[in-house]
């Protein structure tokens, strides 16, 4: 009886935390999940609601052929469901000229700010610098800074600027733009990509009889290649998805998707069946990249967190 009494026990103890690490288990997968249909439920909600009719959006129907039979109503207002894909349309003319002005404006600024920024982080990673009393950290901390100042508050002297200088409506104009306002955090990416690469292999390469620009172009570069990719998707992402800026300085050459977003209202209010297909045509790029560039992203922004 004693036997039994103590191989119940023991029994016990074995399974208890099994079942604790099982529960554990299941209660973060739970958590991971609901998380999960959070953040995508919005995506969910844009794409049903560009094909659903006026009847539909107002009820609030979520599920397709069970809530509501799908329609392209709001695909047949740019010019792009099946039917009207090979016609003239005007409202596609327009989202065309719009999505060629959200490519050349994000990838001219994530282009320039990746060589700018790439520049600038080698050069704290790498050398010590003083200017006044500030050094390296304080040199950092100063482009950062310039993160934390409302769009709005630079808006006027933007426009006085831009004003006197022939850049209101032109894709040029938002590309030096763009370019200084992603500049900070393509800094910050790179020095922590650079710092995460020995400096012996600088030493060697000057003992090789490269020159600063040669370690610089020719060894360092080819290593931070994931956090270079990292840091040039995360500015595509921020320019092109940039609202306050291009509504501002732009009104008909240089308009991007977002500012075409945002005018989908007609004389009984929001459209939102065409709002929400026009959002769905500019957001299905970015979900592209993330899917097929994820292992970059990843590798990129997590470089040197074991430090």
């Amino acid at each position: 009886m004693t036997l039994l009494i103590a191989s119940d026990s023991v029994r016990r103890r074995l399974v208890a935390p099994r079942v604790r690490r099982t529960f554990g288990r299941a209660a973060v997968y739970a958590a991971l999940l609901l998380w999960t249909f959070i953040c995508l439920f919005p995506i969910y909600w844009t794409v049903t609601t560009s094909f659903k009719s006026a009847v539909d959006v107002t009820q609030a129907h979520l599920i397709p052929w069970l809530d509501f039979q799908p329609d392209w109503k709001g695909w047949r207002s740019l010019g792009l469901s099946p039917d009207t894909l090979f016609g003239t349309s005007t409202a596609r003319s327009e989202f065309v000229n719009r999505f060629v002005n959200s490519i050349i404006t994000s990838v001219g600024a994530s282009t320039l700010a990746l060589i700018f920024g790439s520049l600038a982080a080698y050069g704290l990673s790498r050398f010590r610098y003083k200017f006044a009393w500030m050094r390296n950290d304080d040199i950092l901390f100063f482009f950062m800074s310039q993160l934390i100042l409302p769009p709005v508050v630079l808006a006027l002297p933007f426009l006085v600027l831009y004003k006197a200088l022939a850049l209101l409506d032109t894709s040029f104009g938002l590309i030096l733009l763009y370019t200084l306002t992603v500049l900070p955090i393509v800094i910050w990416i790179m020095r922590d990509q650079f710092n995460s690469i020995p400096i012996e292999l600088d030493e060697a390469a000057f003992v090789d009889g490269l020159s600063t620009w040669g370690a610089f172009l020719r060894i360092i570069l080819p290593l931070a290649f994931p956090g270079m990719a990292a840091a040039f998707i995360l500015s595509l992402v921020l320019c092109w998805n940039e609202y306050f800026f291009a509504a501002l300085l732009t009104s008909t050459d240089a308009k991007t998707l977002p500012v075409m977003v945002a005018s989908q209202t007609g004389s009984q209010g929001i459209n939102w069946w065409s709002m929400a297909a026009l959002s769905t045509a500019a957001i299905a790029p970015l979900v592209l990249i993330g899917i097929f560039l994820e292992r970059y992203i990843v590798s990129g922004l997590t470089t040197g967190a074991g430090k």
